[in-house]
């Protein structure tokens, strides 16, 4: 296997385990539970190109419904998938995806960053939004007080961070992977 192959399979690894982690990091309420997976999300989607985020935030989803308790609260299987927070799980994807597209065209300037995550959050709570009216049968105002709403300034808090950390990390990390 090439060099370049085996940066790309060990960054992806590395990815899907800090979304596993930050998972777990969680203040539970009674409908969607707050975790820090979104943080590690966008930083995947900030340092890594939008098919390497993708496919690490593919890489947890998988490990999840195979029944590995990477879910928050140690929970696994595809059960959790087709659950209320299914919806979320699978913005992952796309908020990783997004936020890397818009970054490999804007550059990656602190501002940016947050825009670009930003745009990758909204995705995200897009599906989780969606999901959670599909199986609850809620209209989309009582969704958002339940889906979106309460999160709001925990995930500009996360954002921030994120784009702190990620133009902190993105020249040592460049090195690595070169």
């Amino acid at each position: 296997m090439k060099t370049q192959q085996v940066k790309t399979l060990v960054l992806c690894a590395l990815f899907a385990a800090l979304t596993a982690v930050c998972s777990q990091i969680q203040i539970p309420l009674p409908m969607i539970p707050i975790n820090l997976a979104l943080f590690a999300v966008l930083l995947c989607g900030a340092l890594t190109s939008k098919s390497k985020a993708a496919l690490a935030m593919a890489v947890y989803m998988l490990m999840g419904v195979i029944g590995l308790p990477v879910f928050t609260g140690l929970r696994g299987g595809a059960g959790v998938l087709f659950g209320r927070t299914g919806g979320y799980i699978l913005g992952y994807v796309a908020a990783a995806f997004l936020t890397s597209f818009i970054l490999e065209r804007w550059g990656k300037v602190y501002w940016k960053m947050c825009l670009a995550m930003a745009a990758g959050t909204a995705g995200c709570y897009a599906f989780g939004t969606a999901w959670f009216m599909v199986l609850t049968g809620s209209g989309l105002w009582a969704s958002l007080t339940v889906c979106v709403f309460p999160f709001l300034i925990g995930d500009a808090v996360k954002i921030l961070l994120a784009a702190l950390l990620a133009g902190r990390l993105e020249k040592p990390l460049r090195k690595v992977l070169a």
